[in-house]
């Protein structure tokens, strides 16, 4: 697909029409836990973008997944470049013929996951400024008294 991404669909609020007021969902913002499964590189990468990524108000519980996702390629790509490090990035193979060394592949291959994450998660400094955070707000809780009125934009 071509073009920019879609953005996020506004809620509509409940009301009169000339009270209607288009909302963007926003997710109470704070730090994921860490998943238990990551490779030891990445949960260093995990502690080391959560603490930033909270300070910036860019992340929430809900980011979880993806953060994971990107740290566990992170830490792939990390151990692919060691290994590269330690071998030639041509191989000569048993039969004579030569061949590039497979860890090449995979650290190119998490390179390029790693990239796409990034993007998403607002990491590059493209992404970043295209990156609209705002002030986090209480949202009044439905048993608070005048919790409606917040809703329906009286007063």
């Amino acid at each position: 697909m071509r073009g920019r991404k879609p953005g996020l669909g506004s809620l509509s609020v409940v009301g009169t029409p000339s009270r209607r007021r288009r909302q963007e969902p926003r997710p109470v913002r704070g730090a994921p836990t860490c998943p238990a499964h990551l490779l030891p590189t990445a949960k260093a990468e995990w502690k080391r973008l959560v603490r930033e990524l909270v300070d910036l108000g860019m992340l929430s519980a809900l980011d979880r997944a993806v953060m994971a996702a990107y740290c566990q390629t992170y830490g792939r790509w990390v151990e692919a470049e060691r290994r590269l490090a330690e071998t030639p990035a041509l191989i000569k193979l048993p039969s004579g013929y030569v061949q590039q060394n497979p860890w090449l592949a995979v650290a190119n291959k998490q390179l390029e996951l790693m990239h796409r994450l990034m993007t998403e998660m607002g990491l590059t400094p493209v992404a970043r400024s295209r990156v609209n955070v705002k002030p986090a707000t209480s949202h009044p809780k439905p048993w608070e008294p005048r919790a409606c009125d917040a809703y329906l934009g009286s007063r």
